[in-house]
């Protein structure tokens, strides 16, 4: 098991997951049907994302709750729906990297997946 520890293991990372999510029965309508995510625009934003977030690079321009209003807007992206993509990332994680970062990666995604759902459900309680 590899540290996770550079850009090339965040883009490891975020292509596993992904892949995992594009495929995903619960979860995996909302990036292909509803959001109709294009993939190529995609990754690489969160490539720096979450390079921002491990590593301290300030390559990450962009407001990731933003972009989910509209598609809670559309169908509800439930606290139930949250918790099964960060049960995905945890797995990616694990299955693929050990180490400080590894765990931070883990850390982190659960906080963002818990700030997310807990406002999607005010938005959908304002409505």
């Amino acid at each position: 098991m590899k540290n996770l520890e550079s850009r090339n293991d965040i883009e490891f990372l975020v292509n596993a997951f992904y892949d995992k999510v594009s495929k995903d029965e619960k979860i995996g309508f909302f990036f292909n049907d509803v959001a109709k995510v294009n993939w190529n625009h995609h990754l690489p934003k969160m490539y720096s994302f979450w390079e921002s977030l491990l590593l301290g690079e300030a390559s990450y321009k962009g407001n990731p709750m933003a972009m989910h209003f509209p598609i809670n807007e559309k169908v509800a992206i439930e606290k139930d729906h949250f918790a099964h993509w960060i049960r995905l990332w945890t797995e990616t994680v694990e299955e693929n990297f050990t180490g400080e970062l590894a765990e931070a990666a883990i850390y982190k995604a659960s906080n963002i997946a818990n700030l997310m759902a807990h406002k999607m459900e005010v938005a959908r309680r304002l409505r």
